[in-house]
């Protein structure tokens, strides 16, 4: 039997027996039971995601546990995951990217560019301020943590005019008809990994080969791309930064990202990309990310 370690959140819950109902449809189909384990993000509802310190909360407390033995593998939202894998554990499995955009949950479903001036949008994403900022410089942004049912009715009870959501989040609660998809190259660019979900183990584990059986190759590219520039532009959730891959149907990668550093002026780049698997695909997109202003 393998045991799956994920956060204890609705959401969560939803992506792990994702993962158990892979596995079930396995030839070989090997018994996998969820246990649940609370990150420090989840215990720590008050941190912005602008502390340094919050990088890997979500996903830290699962790290212990694998290297303690207590859970056979871990899943995660791929966007957060940190950039570097921590020595001794392994990603065998990205399962197939679901939708990677953000999206906008208004009361009644107003558009959020018809929002009136003024109107209050709630996000802890510096990402996502940064972009959506540039987009109704009128609005204003208040932090907010907590799970998705939590910030929906941070809406529901007007604390905010709107949130700014994953839509994969609202597809796998059966929530997707409630926000408005953002356009990721000329709104807001998503999060790296953002849709993905990804199984960790342990680099020894007996369950390789099972959990392998479940990656997407096209998703791992991606997203493992997506994950590089991350970590080149000095990478966490408290950094401004937008990237995406999507495959060109002639063959290569649209690469698109957006960068605001230290709350200035947002760029907007993109690079084809021929071989994302290339150390030097992605140089001359950091480069221009990085460079002075």
């Amino acid at each position: 039997m393998i045991v799956l370690g994920s956060r204890g959140s609705q959401l969560a819950l939803v992506q792990a027996n994702l993962v158990v109902a892979a596995l079930r449809r396995l030839p070989s189909a090997p018994e996998a039971v969820v246990r649940v384990v609370h990150s420090d993000g989840d215990l720590s509802p008050e941190a912005s995601l602008t502390d340094q310190r919050v990088d890997g909360w979500f996903t830290s407390r699962l790290h212990q546990e694998l290297a303690a033995g207590s859970i056979d593998a871990a899943v995660h939202s791929a966007k957060d995951l940190p950039t570097a894998t921590p020595a001794g554990l392994a990603v065998p499995a990205y399962l197939e990217r679901a939708d990677f955009r953000d999206a906008v949950v208004t009361r009644a479903g107003v558009p959020w560019l018809e929002l009136p001036s003024g109107c209050c949008l709630g996000t802890s994403s510096p990402r996502r301020m940064a972009q959506l900022g540039a987009v109704r410089t009128d609005l204003t942004f208040r932090p907010v943590r907590g799970n998705l049912p939590t910030r929906l009715r941070l809406v529901d009870e007007g604390v905010v005019d709107g949130v700014v959501v994953a839509a994969a989040g609202l597809l796998r609660l059966g929530l997707l008809g409630r926000g408005q998809p953002l356009d990721p190259h000329s709104e807001c660019t998503p999060a790296a990994g953002q849709g993905a979900i990804a199984v960790e183990a342990r680099a020894d584990s007996r369950w390789l080969p099972a959990l392998a059986q479940l990656d997407h190759p096209a998703t791992r590219v991606a997203v493992e791309a997506e994950r590089r520039l991350l970590g080149r532009m000095g990478g966490g959730c408290q950094l401004a930064l937008g990237v995406l891959a999507e495959p060109i149907p002639a063959g290569g990668w649209l690469v698109s990202a957006t960068h605001s550093a230290d709350g200035g002026e947002l760029r907007r780049e993109t690079a084809v990309v021929p071989d994302l698997l290339a150390d030097f695909a992605l140089d001359e997109l950091v480069g221009r990310l990085s460079a002075p202003g």
